[in-house]
């Protein structure tokens, strides 16, 4: 690999493989790794608690949404270089996209409420309208949105429920009791099942949403704190972390059953898995470290050391997300 000086270091990754990118909430900054020898290259000022982040439809922005500080950062997927700030985006915890390009969700997961935006291409890259807030009891945590583009589901953590949204009309579809204290979800490639963490428990639960309001199927026994989902790749499988038991289960969707575990230490939260399919990037948040599972050997390979309480974790260079 080309050795970069700082001032140097966007042109010099940008011919080179894709940077991973840390988010340290407690220290309000992105630490940027490089890809091929796991070294922190450096680390953004960013807003108040980034805690996760996702690319925009046009593939030239992965957006840091600062909880605290009501803004998104925009960078440069490629390089790490700072494009730009939003603000006025009021307590974006998660964030998602439609699949169609059309709207922009997020959980206000501190101020109860969840706000739906129009994406709006411009000649500054693009703009966001706020066309809905929809108040919701309490704590919205994380955000699905399924494959037309036609619904959200977001689990609203301290009253454990899920509710439904319908993004044509920015609707309340229903809103269902689920499990202990449910944080990530996790959409089959089929569109027709619904996976949902349990932090407050041991279990994923696995939800119909072929039918209104959506049904639970089964409850699939995971380990303690059953947190965040990264699929492999392959269509197939689905990786949830366990944020108490300290581990990583892998999730078949066919037949909705743990057929592997790996170690995930010290408060496992978000993941990311390399185009490889077969190395899992953890954020460990207790270690404030990005731990690197090889799939193959079931060992961590490598700790790379980051900022105060990792949360969410990307890269380009990742496997499908289906």
């Amino acid at each position: 690999m080309v050795l970069c000086a700082a001032a140097l270091l966007a042109p010099c990754l940008a011919q080179s493989a894709s940077p991973i990118f840390v988010l340290n909430s407690l220290d309000a900054t992105v630490s940027v790794i490089d890809p091929v020898d796991y070294k922190e290259l450096r680390r953004i000022p960013t807003g108040k608690e980034p805690h996760h982040l996702y690319l925009t439809p046009d593939e030239k922005s992965l957006l840091v949404a600062n909880a605290l500080s009501d803004s998104l950062t925009l960078l440069d997927p490629r390089t790490g270089a700072v494009q730009r700030s939003i603000t006025g985006i009021v307590d974006p915890y998660h964030l998602r996209f439609s699949p169609d390009m059309k709207w922009f969700v997020t959980a206000a997961n501190r101020l109860d409420h969840i706000d739906i935006y129009r994406w709006l291409p411009a000649a500054s890259g693009f703009d966001l309208q706020l066309v809905k807030r929809i108040p919701a009891a309490k704590t919205p945590s994380h955000i699905a949105i399924d494959g037309a583009s036609r619904t959200a589901y977001v689990t609203l953590q301290d009253s454990d429920e899920l509710i439904a949204i319908d993004l044509a009309t920015q609707a309340p579809k229903w809103t269902v009791k689920v499990g202990k204290m449910p944080a990530d979800v996790h959409i089959t490639p089929d569109d027709r099942r619904l996976l949902v963490g349990l932090t407050g428990d041991e279990f994923v639960e696995v939800y119909d949403i072929t039918v209104s309001p959506m049904k639970l199927l089964t409850r699939i026994k995971t380990g303690a704190g059953a947190h965040a989902f990264r699929a492999k790749g392959d269509r197939r499988h689905v990786f949830v972390s366990n944020r108490v038991a300290n581990t990583i289960s892998q999730i078949d969707m066919q037949t909705m059953t743990v057929v592997d575990t790996f170690p995930g230490p010290s408060g496992p939260d978000c993941m990311e898995v390399l185009a490889d399919g077969k190395t899992i990037l953890l954020s460990s948040r207790w270690a404030g470290r990005m731990s690197v599972i090889d799939t193959a050997t079931r060992q961590v390979v490598r700790q790379v050391k980051v900022g105060r309480s990792p949360h969410g974790i990307w890269t380009l260079d990742h496997a499908g997300r289906q």
